[in-house]
């Protein structure tokens, strides 16, 4: 690897390593309800938003009523943008003229981005019109985004109270997340990446003479606004097909840096959000130290694959699918990021990458996408993890299993099993389906166990609620679209459902004293087991499917073989 590239590696992570507790440790202010530097200038929005919504901001909920607040919410949010899609054609804001979206991709789309996934089966510059980019699709960037961040805190709460029957205030979480944190990062980024040359209009399309004399269709619209939210998000909807790929979406090496280190920024922070809300900050750094050392094998694992020489195109460095503006270093850190952060933007296309790199990527969603992951979504789907490790530690040594002094039973492991079980299941069944249905296999551009990794890659970026693709695969079809909607609505509900019960049942227990048997979860040893647990718990649900994928593409490449 050339230095420079060595040296982009270290800034991307110094930025991160730098940012993401001083981030974190203020978005704990907010939350707890403490007042910030943003306050005189914001509050008055959160008050509106109250008043309007007849809420009242003090009132705790179970973990019942916040469950079904957070669903019912949710479910009006998909409602009014599966309509609007339907009707954006007789809509204002829609310089183009496009017509209604087919029902099947309306359902697929208002899922996906409800659902905080943003797997888009259409091309945004000739699918979406502005207003329906703007008003369903950028709004639920924010709102989903939030709901994950909503779900943390109710977990946070749920570990740090002591006999209460409540756990916050879904509304409260939900407003606070939005005006102190997604909305002013997203306006301040959005500002930087028009600065950069990313486009923020109403325009209509303008036509344009190429280099070659021909014409050409260029299209724009309010694209930095949606591009803001979509990374600090962990959204990743493109507002063009190409995604981050598109110069008018990322035109510059600075605007590729930021929206790369917007990806992971509030995931990373959050984690010591976390750690200041249950009083137990070593613990949330052992947490990152765990996240950041997956994250950098998956990294060091796919530099290592795009750099070998791949005898089937005669090249050691393959810049077939990257992007050449930013060399294959970024494409590839961007792969690894997106991937492990539940974002889904891309900037080069993975079914392009080293059959290893591709796999990286593949495995980093079907961890859990608790490597970092999603906008509050990775951090409780690593305490999934980190319960399921104090469990399987406790078993170990003959003692009831304790976590930050709260007893881990059998309701909580219960709802553990069911959270990471279901979206494996829906990965591996859908696949399989897709496998043996010919009208699945008619949308396959490549035969092979490249195309399986590309069925694979679908389901498990659905039930993720990642939303980048392989590529190679037309996935706008009836089939793709109502499969992967079901996959995205369990991936999503079938998680937070059963972490909000546990945050209920946690809450209503006692702390128990910390003894000289209490196994501690701020040590080497337990960042061990938590890497050991995570690993055996992804290898032995995958590992056939992956050796079947990009396993045996990978031997096959090195013998100069293909389908």
């Amino acid at each position: 690897m050339p230095p420079g590239d060595l040296i982009q590696i270290l800034i991307y992570f110094g930025a991160l390593a730098v940012l993401a507790p001083l981030l974190g440790f203020f978005m704990a202010r907010v939350f707890e309800g403490k007042r910030t530097v943003l306050h005189p200038a914001l509050s008055w929005i959160e008050r509106i938003v109250y008043r309007l919504g007849g809420v009242d901001s003090k009132a705790e909920m179970r973990w019942s009523q916040y469950a079904w607040a957070l669903v019912w919410f949710n479910l009006l949010g998909f409602l009014f943008v599966f309509v609007l899609q339907l009707v954006q054609n007789w809509l204002p804001l829609n310089p183009q003229g496009l017509g209604n979206v087919p029902w099947d991709l309306a359902l697929n789309t208002a899922v996906s981005f409800m659902t905080n996934t943003n797997w888009q089966s259409y091309a945004g510059e000739t699918t979406m019109s502005y207003g329906t980019q703007m008003l369903a699709l950028t709004v639920q960037n924010f709102v989903s985004a939030a709901t994950g961040i909503a779900v943390l805190l109710a977990l946070a709460r749920g570990i740090a109270r002591k006999t209460s029957a409540t756990i916050g205030n879904f509304w409260t979480d939900l407003t606070r997340s939005v005006v102190y944190v997604l909305l002013p990062l997203a306006i301040v980024l959005a500002v930087v990446l028009v600065g950069e040359g990313v486009v923020q209009n109403f325009s209509p399309a303008e036509t344009v003479i190429t280099v070659e004399g021909g014409t050409q269709q260029v299209p724009l619209g309010p694209a930095a606004s949606q591009i803001a939210i979509k990374q600090l998000g962990t959204n990743g909807g493109g507002y063009f097909n190409a995604n981050s790929a598109h110069p008018l979406e990322n035109p510059t090496p600075l605007s590729n840096f930021l929206e790369m280190l917007a990806i992971l920024l509030l995931p990373a922070a959050l984690v010591f959000t976390y750690g200041r809300m249950v009083t137990a900050r070593r613990h949330a750094w052992i947490i990152a130290g765990v996240m950041l050392l997956l994250l950098l094998g998956g990294l060091a694992g796919s530099m290592i694959a795009e750099y070998q020489r791949n005898p089937v195109l005669g090249a050691t460095v393959n810049l077939e699918g990257k992007e050449t503006r930013f060399g294959v270093v970024n494409s590839v850190l961007w792969s690894v990021a997106t991937t492990a952060a539940s974002n889904g933007s891309v900037n080069a296309m993975h079914g392009s990458l080293s059959p290893l790199a591709g796999g990286v990527a593949l495995f980093n969603i079907m961890l859990g996408e608790i490597v970092f992951g999603g906008v509050g979504a990775g951090m409780y789907g690593m305490l999934l993890h980190v319960l399921l490790t104090v469990f399987l530690a406790g078993l170990m040594v003959g003692r009831t299993p304790e976590y930050l002094g709260k007893k881990i039973e059998a309701r909580e492991i219960q709802m553990v099993i069911i959270a990471i079980l279901a979206p494996s299941a829906v990965i591996l069944v859908g696949s399989g389906l897709a496998c043996v249905l010919p009208v699945a296999l008619a949308s396959l551009a490549n035969a092979g166990p490249h195309g399986l990794t590309e069925l694979l890659y679908a389901y498990s970026s659905a039930a993720g609620n990642n939303g980048s693709a392989f590529a190679g695969l037309n996935a706008n079809t009836p089939f793709f679209n109502i499969t992967l909607a079901l996959s995205m609505l369990i991936g999503r509900f079938v998680v937070i459902l059963p972490c909000l019960a546990i945050a209920g049942s946690l809450a209503a227990k006692k702390a128990s004293a910390k003894t000289a048997g209490t196994f501690e979860t701020d040590t080497t040893l337990f960042a061990v087991l938590l890497i050991a647990t995570i690993l055996i718990v992804g290898a032995l649900t995958f590992f056939p499917a992956l050796c079947l994928g990009p396993v045996v593409e990978h031997f096959l490449m090195g013998l100069g073989r293909t389908f």
